[in-house]
């Protein structure tokens, strides 16, 4: 006999894993488009610079994989690498400090 207190637990953790799931599934046209529009662009021959945008992303590089692999040139992928910018760049850039400018309307407090 299972206690009810492991699969309370267990529940709870099926739920959260389902649902991230259904998140990556709901992305799938948005890849399968992107795949269509790397191969029609590397086709007739091999465009590094078009990859340029997806190697700064892990998802990004896992459809560069596919489109490779699509294409026979797996082998290029270890080029295409160069493109890939450091972790701490992509932290630096992503990560800059905004300042807040808050304005007070000195005649809202004035009607009152």
């Amino acid at each position: 006999m299972i206690s009810k207190w492991i699969l309370i637990p267990q529940g709870i953790i099926a739920l959260y894993l389902f649902y991230t799931g259904c998140k990556l599934f709901s992305t799938w046209d948005d890849k399968k488009a992107k795949i269509a529009i790397l191969l029609g662009k590397n086709k007739d021959e091999f465009r590094p610079d078009t990859f340029k945008q997806f190697m700064e992303a892990p998802c990004g590089r896992l459809v560069v994989r596919i489109v490779l692999a699509e294409l026979g040139k797996s082998h290029e992928y270890k080029a295409l690498l160069i493109m890939k910018k450091p972790f701490f760049v992509l932290l630096k850039e992503n990560c800059t400090p905004t300042e807040a400018v808050v304005y007070i309307n000195e005649d809202y407090f004035n009607q009152k």
